[in-house]
């Protein structure tokens, strides 16, 4: 329990500032397809004796790549996510189901095994989500910028696309140090429910972030106690401990504010 909570901050708190521009730029679903490439990776990484973690994060690069690529010709970015995302889920899934020499428990993917976690997991946890958190702090002013205006950006000598790939590498390395805490199919929520969580509390875009790190964060000790407790899996009891956060804080942050 102990490394599970270690875990589940490490993840919380790399994912807060990340699931912010999320909000922000209105691109929940971006999340969700980063994590549908991480099928892929998995995937790939089994079928060519290849380390886990660089798979993972070199198949959801590909994914904003590909979108990035796609985007200026007349394809909505819904589309292209949900095209994208669904063909490399379904792409990942059937390459599992072709490797007749391997052994892999789907489950763990796909819904996470926090209580599973290692010292080398926890470790590479809270490795990447300190290289998340600095990729953050030296690319924030530009990001906020790109997001808030692009156009101003382009003016200040800040390419929003070169922002954007600087996003979705945090994203692709976020996604592939959370798959053991929440799964594949869960990481999106994390992403999103914390932030859009502190949104009605802050003022100030940082202060989103560090409320969305808190929301995060006792989501993810609230869920494995809520797990421990009522013998419920792990990853989705967070999930539903962030969501009870995000109910609150809609009906509270309206009182918050006049206050």
């Amino acid at each position: 329990m102990v490394r599970a909570a270690l875990a589940g901050l490490g993840v919380s708190i790399a994912a807060a500032p990340l699931g912010c521009f999320v909000v922000w730029r209105r691109m929940a679903y971006l999340g969700e397809a980063t994590a549908h490439a991480a099928v892929l990776g998995v995937a790939l990484a089994l079928s060519f004796s290849l380390p886990l973690l660089p798979a993972i994060i070199s198949a959801a690069l590909a994914m904003g790549l590909s979108v990035s690529l796609l985007r200026g010709r007349g394809y909505a970015m819904d589309t292209l996510l949900g095209v994208i995302a669904h063909t490399a889920l379904a792409a990942g899934l059937v390459t599992v189901a072709l490797l007749s020499d391997v052994r892999l428990d789907l489950n763990a993917f796909l819904f996470g095994d926090i209580l599973a976690v290692t010292k080398p997991d926890l470790a590479t946890i809270w490795i990447g989500g300190a290289t998340i958190l600095a990729l953050m702090v030296w690319r924030w002013s530009a990001l906020l910028v790109s997001t808030l205006n692009p156009d101003l950006a382009q003016a200040s000598g800040i390419d929003p696309k070169r922002e954007e790939l600087w996003l979705t590498l945090a994203m692709a390395l976020a996604v592939a140090v959370a798959i053991k805490v929440v799964g594949i199919l869960l990481i999106a929520a994390l992403l999103v429910i914390p932030a859009a969580g502190a949104r009605p509390l802050a003022r100030t875009p940082e202060s989103m972030a560090f409320t969305a790190a808190i929301i995060g964060s006792t989501a993810a000790l609230g869920g494995l106690g809520g797990a421990y407790w009522a013998d419920t899996p792990a990853g989705p009891s967070i999930v539903c401990a962030a969501a009870l956060i995000f109910v609150a804080t809609a009906i509270l942050g309206p009182i918050f504010r006049k206050g």
